[in-house]
């Protein structure tokens, strides 16, 4: 309990150095409030939790071509969905680094506050090469929705309240070898002390950012590519990846990942957006396994356990300052699917209310079939 509340003071401790520090420090952020309320399955019945958040995101520049960066994320979780779930306290503090930065400060059967530093890290411009060592978000992904080249650091499009997304704990090498192209080479460590390591190069050519990766993930050799352009007016873009496993290589048979999608924003703001997945190792049955409320079973491998997948999408700007939009996620061959309406607005230049219902349909074992809806209230001030 003491090396917790350590941890806590520490994290605060740094915050207020750099709180105190001269102007060249960027300190930003934002609290908010969450409310949930879930309606299990077959059931009339309603349960709650209450989530009350801030990030607090900090840079120092301390030389011209020297930056470091850290971020912190703290919840305080209560709630029947917190005491319902006797695993609920291991979930939101599993930590997927070779660092553990993610701790319990304290917590009991319906609540918890913890503690995650999902960003720290040292960057180095030199010139045409920059070097970034310690937590980081690489993104190699393309797509909005499945990102089969993020083997670093993938994500649910369910969760949309972790927009800043994870880091890795890595070292980051990019040599901009013109104004349009670049190579990388990124290596991490997870909590197991598997490598994930691999190139990448990406180039401009007939209007198009193009890419191609290599390398290894964790157990698997990886190979995939990506671009993205227009078509007329609208936006175009694709990515694959390809998994074949290192040790057994001759004999396993190989995995292959891949997303497309279109959209279109009309003059008067209306929005529309098509995508698609494929997963050759995917079933063509009931595709239900997965628990999509669980960041540690989320993988790039397994953004579905379906061999297809299709998501729909239209946004709208009521008025310049109430955005509403409405996502589907579409089982074909189980016929299961997510629902999400959501409504954001502007109640000041800082403040936003975020109304957003996530409603799961189908016939038990399927995809989406066993989760019910979630209805959701969140209020963010920004600073």
């Amino acid at each position: 309990m003491k090396s917790r509340i350590s941890y806590f003071l520490i994290s605060i401790g740094v915050l207020q150095i750099f709180i105190s520090a001269q102007s060249d420090v960027s300190i930003n952020g934002y609290l908010q409030n969450l409310q949930t309320v879930y309606n299990p399955k077959s059931s009339s019945e309603l349960m709650s939790m209450n989530s009350i958040s801030n990030r607090f995101d900090l840079t120092w520049f301390a030389e011209e071509s020297a930056t470091f960066s850290m971020s912190i994320r703290n919840y305080f979780d209560s709630g029947e969905l917190v005491r319902l779930n006797p695993f609920y306290a291991e979930l939101v503090s599993f930590d997927n680094g070779y660092l553990d930065l993610t701790k319990t400060i304290f917590s009991d059967s319906s609540y918890i506050l913890y503690s995650n530093i999902d960003r720290l890290n040292f960057e180095l411009n030199l010139g045409d090469l920059d070097i970034v060592i310690g937590r980081q978000r690489v993104n190699w992904g393309i797509n909005l929705v499945w990102t089969p080249n993020d083997i670093f650091n993938s994500f649910s499009y369910l969760n949309f309240d972790y927009v800043e997304r994870p880091g890795s704990d890595a070292i980051r090498l990019q040599y901009y070898t013109s104004s349009t192209s670049a190579a990388e080479f990124v290596a991490k460590l997870n909590h197991e002390k598997k490598i994930t390591a691999a190139v990448l190069y990406r180039f401009n050519e007939f209007g198009y950012d193009i890419q191609f990766l290599g390398g290894v993930m964790e157990d698997d050799m990886v190979i995939g590519g990506g671009f993205s352009g227009q078509i007329a007016s609208a936006g175009f873009n694709g990515e694959a990846t390809y998994f074949r496993d290192r040790k057994n290589f001759n004999e396993a048979n190989g995995t292959l990942i891949a997303s497309t999608g279109v959209n279109y924003t009309f003059q008067n703001s209306l929005y529309l957006h098509i995508a698609a997945l494929f997963n050759s190792n995917g079933t063509t049955g009931n595709a239900g396994g997965i628990n999509y409320l669980d960041a540690t079973e989320f993988s790039v491998k397994n953004f579905t356990l379906a061999k297809y997948s299709l998501f729909a999408e239209t946004a709208y700007q009521i008025t310049p300052l109430t955005r509403a939009s409405i996502g589907l996620l579409f089982n074909p061959s189980d016929n299961s699917y997510y629902v999400g309406p959501s409504c954001d607005i502007s109640l000041t230049e800082n403040i936003y209310l975020l109304l957003i219902g996530q409603f799961f349909g189908g016939n038990p074992s399927t995809e989406f079939g066993d989760f019910g809806k979630f209805f959701n209230m969140r209020v963010k001030w920004n600073f």
